[in-house]
């Protein structure tokens, strides 16, 4: 999962960069109105949510809210704000925001409010991904190839869901990238072939003798990777 916060408050939002990062998420952050309503605009595909600021310099966070639906962008908004009246929440609601935070608040609320929006798909996807015997559970964060369960890393979880989320599909590196790290990372680096390799052995090992030699992660040559849920 990939998060954007747009906040001005540069120590929140680095915390809440960190903190994210903890639970999983990779993360990114912008403080400036004008900035984040471009990047929602234009790389809004590439996150699963934004928590945005009501207050912001250049463009305010109600403003960014209304203009991003009006764009029929419709990517998950939980909205951040020190006011808290019930006529500002109706309003931040109005703007189009899915959720409504008064500051303060405490980031393991922050956290269940974001899990919450996240459990609700765009379009109705399962609340658990499952393709012959490996069973991916996004709530319990767990793996089960039949009755063993497969330990991942947060990365290794994180690419695995994106997979089993696109089943069949070519997957080009960049894609991957995009989906899984934030905009600081190095994107010119083999990190994803990296944590594809250590998913792939953990995944083949954990396979019973039978279909070991049905390929679930396929390397495509020269372009990235497909999930063969037909296997």
């Amino acid at each position: 999962m990939r998060i954007l916060i747009v906040e001005d408050d540069k120590r929140l939002a680095e915390s809440l960069k960190l903190f994210f990062k903890k639970k999983g998420y990779a993360a990114d952050y912008i403080m400036d109105g004008e900035a984040a309503e471009r990047r929602i605009e234009l790389y809004h595909n590439d996150y699963d949510l934004v928590v945005l600021d009501w207050t912001l310099p250049k463009k305010s966070g109600y403003d960014i809210a209304v203009s991003a639906r009006t764009k029929n962008i419709q990517i998950p908004i939980l909205m951040l704000t020190a006011r808290d009246s019930v006529d500002d929440k109706i309003s931040g609601l109005d703007s189009g925001a899915d959720d409504y935070l008064a500051k303060p608040f405490s980031p393991e609320e922050l956290f269940s409010r974001v899990k919450a929006l996240l459990r609700r798909p765009k379009i109705s996807l399962p609340q658990k991904l499952a393709v012959k015997d490996l069973i991916l559970d996004p709530k319990t964060r767990k793996v089960f190839l039949g009755d063993k369960e497969v330990k991942l890393t947060l990365k290794e979880f994180a690419l695995l869901e994106y997979l089993m989320r696109n089943p069949n599909r070519v997957l080009d590196r960049e894609q991957i990238f995009n989906h899984i790290w934030d905009f600081t990372s190095n994107s010119f680096s083999n990190v994803v072939d990296v944590h594809m390799h250590f998913l792939r052995k953990k995944i083949e090992k954990n396979k019973n003798k039978k279909n070991r030699n049905n390929k679930l992660i396929e390397t495509v040559p020269g372009i990235g990777y497909r999930f063969n849920s037909d296997h």
